[in-house]
């Protein structure tokens, strides 16, 4: 057979894929134009999971963003001594003017589910971005396995999307009669969606996050109330509970989960909360001022470090 090329001349493959692996993510793209077999390596599943496992991987922050006519995407190296966004080319067109979309990264992908229009429905439609190739392809739509048995379709917008256990987690959302209560799990190792109805999923959701492996959701402020009210869902009991109350009436702006502490950003996106569950109180971090900020924000953590976006 034909003799493979090694990665670097006179090292062994596998010492030269050490090296490689740890050069910074900023360089990839250079990477991939010595060789058609660097580029490959670089664009690799093995490639990820080395540098994840050898603490080497660099988080970067996507945004999903919209301006007066269209859908566009960004990203940001947040370690770069000199940050700016860079827009990633290539969306899907389909999606280009669609709202409630659902964006999610699970491993070296980003995935955008469903969403709808001022005169379009919602869809089922499941995008996928590719980080490592800098792309944009169809994904393997919402409940595929169902609707190749029943004929049934999970049509979603203004979702709950959350990463549990390595999967995608779908919930709720409006679209068709049964979207309300279903529950879309995608399998990133199998391609496929599989879907459940849960009659106790709430209706309106505004937000929800992941904190101590359970899914915590947050729906509107209701006039009645004037609050919003929260729940969160445990797989190992899979029940559904209240919130605390106390933790609920704050959650009223962006949340994001710091190694197992609860942060929110307040309405007006000014102040920085955190919830201390042991005396069950918010405690405020930090007041940010209304020059710098314009809500509606987003938080990311990435490390101990919390980004304001927005």
């Amino acid at each position: 057979g034909d003799i493979q090329t090694p990665l670097i001349c006179g090292l062994p493959d596998h010492i030269a894929f050490f090296c490689l692996a740890r050069v910074p993510r900023n360089y990839h793209a250079v990477l991939k134009c010595v060789s058609r077999r660097w580029r490959d390596l670089v664009c690799s599943d093995e490639w990820h999971a080395h540098r994840r496992k050898h603490n080497v991987h660099e988080t970067w922050i996507y945004a999903l963003c919209r301006d007066k006519f269209e859908q566009v995407t960004y990203v940001l190296d947040p370690n770069s001594s000199r940050r700016h966004w860079k827009r990633i080319p290539g969306f899907p067109s389909r999606s280009l003017k669609r709202k409630g979309m659902g964006f999610e990264a699970l491993g070296k992908k980003i995935y955008l589910l469903g969403g709808c229009g001022w005169m379009e429905d919602a869809t089922e439609e499941v995008y996928c971005y590719d980080a490592s190739m800098n792309s944009w392809t169809v994904a393997a739509c919402l409940s595929m396995i169902w609707k190749l048995t029943l004929n049934l379709y999970t049509f979603k917008c203004y979702l709950a999307c959350e990463v549990l256990d390595e999967k995608i987690h779908a919930i709720g959302g409006l679209g068709s009669k049964s979207s309300t209560q279903s529950w879309d799990t995608y399998d990133p190792y199998t391609n496929i969606w599989k879907c459940d109805f849960d009659p106790n999923i709430i209706p309106e959701i505004e937000d929800s996050i992941v904190m101590d492996r359970k899914i915590h959701i947050r729906t509107n402020i209701t006039p009645v109330t004037s609050r919003a009210s929260a729940v969160f869902y445990e797989p190992s009991s899979g029940m559904w509970q209240r919130v605390d109350i106390d933790m609920a009436v704050r959650w009223q702006g962006p949340a994001v989960n710091v190694d197992g502490t609860f942060y929110v950003l307040d309405q007006y996106g000014t102040r920085l909360m955190m919830w201390q569950k042991e005396i069950r109180k918010w405690v405020p971090v930090e007041r940010l001022s209304s020059l710098v900020t314009r809500p509606p924000c987003r938080l990311v953590a990435i490390g101990k470090s919390i980004f304001v976006i927005g």
